[in-house]
């Protein structure tokens, strides 16, 4: 079975935030306030919005009777204006060691609950209910594609794994195209970066409705 026919597993999940990890912790401590280029908000505030994400889907997925209407009603607030609202707040005075362990934190309450919850449950998502899968394919994507925003212009080096990457796109972009290489697909498919032949798009969403 080819790796774009596989279904995303928690393990992908696992294995996306370990590496993004890896790669965060070399982000100079001087970066950390600063803009990433293709975002408004700062770094840290990047990363705080990616917790928030992997969160979201861990609480939608937790309740015995999920939510259909709505995300599960957690208050949300902003640094700022410009910044993202997130129900999660790392504090300032740990440091982006203790900020990144916020991610880590969160991402594995993601991986706790897609490992254990049915696969045939479904729960809310703004694109149309989904599955521990889709979630656990959505917790993924964002944080290789916010780890990508946060280093690009540093210098890190950053080649997320090829199969977690090709999983999931066919789970959530099924319509890209082939012929390149995974994450180039996926940049391309979420606006950031150009195709041979094929202008980066407009605007995109996933579907992370089950299959």
């Amino acid at each position: 079975m080819s790796a774009n026919s596989e279904p995303v597993t928690p393990d992908d999940l696992d294995r996306a935030v370990r590496v993004a990890l890896d790669a965060l912790r070399e982000v100079p401590a001087a970066a950390w306030d600063g803009d990433p280029a293709s975002l408004d908000w700062t770094r840290w505030e990047t990363v705080e919005h990616t917790c928030n994400a992997l969160m979201l889907y861990a609480v939608q997925l937790a309740p015995k009777k999920p939510p259909m209407d709505g995300n599960v009603p957690f208050a949300r607030t902003s640094r700022r204006p410009e910044a993202p609202s997130t129900m999660v707040r790392a504090d300032t005075a740990a440091g982006p060691d203790g900020l990144l362990q916020v991610l880590e934190s969160c991402a594995a309450l993601l991986v706790a609950l897609a490992r254990v919850t049915p696969p045939d449950v479904r729960a809310y998502h703004v694109y149309g209910a989904s599955d521990p899968e889709g979630f656990a394919a959505m917790g993924a994507v964002e944080v290789l594609l916010h780890t990508h925003d946060l280093i690009e212009g540093l210098g890190i080096p950053w080649d997320p794994p090829a199969d977690v990457c090709a999983r999931a796109l066919a789970r959530l972009f099924p319509d890209a195209p082939g012929g390149a290489p995974p994450w180039r697909t996926l940049l391309w498919a979420t606006g950031r970066a150009d195709l041979p032949g094929r202008p980066r798009p407009a605007t995109w969403r996933w579907d992370g409705t089950p299959r």
